[in-house]
């Protein structure tokens, strides 16, 4: 079934029901590699805010990793961003608070909730993911993943915009005083594919942009930056470039 239809269907269960909560579980697709995120967009569509706010209330003791509890507060955060996105910008700062959760999934949910935001205005949540670039590597790992979603860069402004954010987040990473933190990897595994979904988007903006980071000579900056070229999206978009940078940088 495709992902709309299947979406509709959710929505039109999740309607019938006074509390929702056994029906998420029970189909949350959790525990298991993939959470079923055709049910968790449903239900950010058919809740409200007292809804979403009780979902992400619960902690990573009551709605542990891998299990399908889990599944109830990535459903809240997908609301609160779908709220966010019909203009309740109070809600951004629960965003960026639950951007620094330890789990790996409502960090996603947090993502995927601002793709929301910039699917309904790129200018607004590029002004908000300005502000949080300055912050924590796990919030600046939000930023990044929440940006380089190939649906929003459709303008060159707003490339443009994106890769001064994504330059000021690796440039974070070079003057990081402790690189054994997990959020440092995290943030430079979530880097080590943004850079190319930017610069595909705009080729002849990007690799100028990009040239700086690899001809840098620290190591964790060219693990990344070799990762990115090794990105089929950047191949097409660029395959001489990447072929020279390739053989220049090795990977």
């Amino acid at each position: 079934m495709a992902p709309g239809r299947a979406i509709d269907r959710y929505r039109a269960g999740l309607r019938a029901l006074a509390d929702p909560i056994d029906y998420l579980l029970e189909r949350s697709g959790l525990p298991g590699p993939r959470g079923n995120l055709e049910l968790a967009q449903a239900a950010a569509e058919e809740g409200d805010e007292a809804f979403f706010q009780r979902l992400a209330a619960l902690t990573p003791a009551s709605a542990p990793t891998g299990s399908a509890r889990e599944f109830l507060p990535v459903c809240g955060v997908l609301g609160l961003g779908r709220l966010a996105a019909e203009g309740r910008d109070d809600l951004l700062a629960d965003l960026r608070r639950f951007a620094s959760d330890p789990r790996w999934r409502l960090r996603e949910a947090v993502a995927m909730g601002l793709q929301r935001v910039g699917d309904a205005g790129m200018s607004r949540l590029l002004d908000e993911m300005e502000r949080w670039s300055g912050g924590s590597f796990l919030e600046q790992r939000a930023v990044a993943a929440a940006l380089c979603e190939p649906r929003l860069l459709r303008r060159e402004e707003d490339v443009r915009r994106v890769l001064a954010i994504l330059d000021r987040i690796t440039g974070s990473l070079v003057s990081a005083p402790d690189r054994r933190d997990p959020a440092f990897r995290v943030l430079r595994q979530g880097l080590a594919y943004c850079w190319s979904v930017a610069v595909a988007a705009a080729p002849a903006i990007g690799m100028p942009v990009m040239e700086r980071w690899l001809a840098s000579g620290d190591p964790d900056v060219r693990w990344l930056m070799r990762e990115n070229l090794k990105k089929a999206r950047l191949r097409r978009g660029a395959p001489e470039w990447v072929t020279a940078w390739r053989a220049r940088i090795g990977g």
